[in-house]
């Protein structure tokens, strides 16, 4: 019988365990390996940093819930990987350490028949000098507890503008290759929203910073939209929400240095500035967790399972921007040399980055790296759990379930404001993620009609409801299947 092990439980990792469980017998083990004891819907943590939800509504305990499916759960770190075990254990196994209880510290080999790596990405905040979530004025909305925190910092602020105080707030990215510029628009357009419900706007100076070279880019390259019965540019659609609401933006910033009240960047012209603030919320750089594997001789073999972040089946093959295309990015995300590992969602080395690389005149490379969040994740672990169930079940490698991010649509609703009459929210959908050049040449690369966006109440209600229904999906209640990823 097979043993399934999935290293980590943030949406790919959840995903493929919810989707292995209910389509393999009891007889397989699926087990998790995760450092966090509670789930949590990170999509909604920008409304507990503006104070409108508890962190309790976006998250729950995974044990019992593990217990209840018979999954098996181990709260603990991966440290290395042994793909072809070891002098005395032939299985292959990851080396795990507990992060709780009485074996706290203590390491343990967890074998596995198939290993499914949903660690997602570091947060990798020290990569930016000064960029600690809670000092230096800077927060992020990364995790519920940093969520937690910037509410903390921003009401404090709120209560000061009240007394009359002038702020300014500043908003974006923290480093020149970040990526998830969405959650941080996102953000800032809930901020504004509640600046006005606090009756401080007028005392505030808002303003978005990012390592993109357009607004709208979202580390995709921007988009041309289907806007109703006109098309329209991203940036032209973000320039025109900023505009709007009198937020200021500073494009084409690699940050390098925070303190306090005081963000240090590089711009593409090589010119090294700074932005004063009384509040921050700088997303960070994600990175691979560092894993180091071993051969069964104990021989170093990092380079076959990661660059970064895990090896794919991607084209890694080094050629000019001009040269990457859709077919360069992974369909099955089994890692070529050691096939019974598989990596979804952010785990993933992407090839290429999709925006158009940028350095500045310093020669500082500032690009967007590429979003492999939410709705990709998703669909990417399903992709992994249904070809290892199905390799299972036939007895032989099956890998009938493909999907690219080339081929493959994403739907994103942006919240622009909390309230349930007054709210706000920007829907998105792109098809497909990675442009296709070749096939779509005249609309940039993406096909309309499949990718539009528009704006209002209805967007609002459509992201509560969504984050209410992947609440209802992730605690796999009745039918959770029947909600897609």
């Amino acid at each position: 019988m097979a043993k399934i092990v999935i290293l980590g439980a943030g949406i790919s990792g959840h995903v493929a365990a919810a989707h292995l469980r209910r389509k393999l017998s009891k007889d397989h083990e699926v087990v998790v390996v995760s450092p966090n004891s509670n789930y949590q819907w990170i999509p909604s943590n920008i409304w507990v940093g503006i104070g409108r939800m508890k962190s309790k509504e976006i998250l729950f305990p995974l044990e019992p819930l593990y217990n209840k499916k018979n999954i098996g759960y181990i709260q603990a770190k991966a440290i290395t990987f042994h793909p072809e075990g070891d002098s005395s254990e032939n299985k292959p196994y990851v080396m795990v350490e507990y992060v709780v209880g009485d074996k706290k510290g203590q390491h343990e080999k967890v074998t596995y028949d198939y290993l499914i790596n949903g660690t997602g990405p570091k947060l990798n905040f020290e990569a930016t000098e000064g960029l600690v979530p809670g000092k230096n004025k800077a927060y992020s909305v990364c995790t519920y507890t940093h969520a937690d925190h910037a509410w903390e910092g921003l009401k404090a602020l709120i209560q000061e503008m009240k007394q009359g105080k002038k702020a300014k707030i500043l908003i974006g990215t923290g480093h020149a290759k970040s990526t998830c510029q969405g959650a941080a628009f996102e953000y800032i357009l809930n901020v504004e929203q509640e600046l006005h419900r606090h009756g401080v706007r007028d005392m505030a100076e808002v303003t978005w910073i990012s390592n993109e070279y357009q607004l709208g880019d979202f580390g995709m390259d921007g988009m041309l939209l289907s806007y109703g019965s006109m098309t329209m540019k991203s940036h032209e659609m973000i320039e025109m929400i900023f505009e709007d609401r009198y937020i200021k933006w500073i494009l084409g910033a690699g940050v390098n240095k925070i303190e306090d009240g005081l963000a240090h960047y590089e711009n593409l012209e090589g010119e090294y500035k700074s932005e004063a603030y009384d509040f921050a919320m700088l997303i960070p750089a994600f990175s691979g967790h560092g894993f180091k594997a071993y051969d069964k001789n104990n021989e170093d073999i990092t380079d076959k399972l990661f660059r970064g972040f895990m090896i794919v089946d991607a084209d890694y093959t080094p050629k000019p921007y001009e040269e990457w295309s859709v077919q360069d990015w992974p369909e099955t995300y089994q890692n070529p040399n050691y096939k019974n590992i598989f990596a979804p969602g952010i785990a993933f080395a992407p090839p290429h980055s999709i925006s158009k690389p940028r350095k500045s005149k310093n020669g500082t490379d500032i690009t967007p790296a590429p979003p492999r969040t939410g709705m990709p994740s998703g669909i990417t672990a399903r992709i992994v759990a249904d070809n290892i169930i199905d390799t299972i079940k036939n007895g032989k490698e099956s890998l009938h379930h493909k999907g690219s991010m080339g081929n493959m649509g994403a739907a994103c609703i942006a919240s622009a404001g909390y309230g349930l009459t007054s709210g706000s929210g920007v829907s998105i959908t792109t098809f497909p993620i990675v442009p296709d050049y070749e096939k779509y040449p005249r609309t940039q690369g993406r096909k309309l009609g499949k990718t539009f966006g528009e704006i209002g109440l209805a967007g609002h209600w459509l992201k509560l409801t969504l984050h209410y229904a992947f609440i209802y999906k992730a605690k796999m209640k009745p039918f959770w299947w029947l909600i897609p990823e």
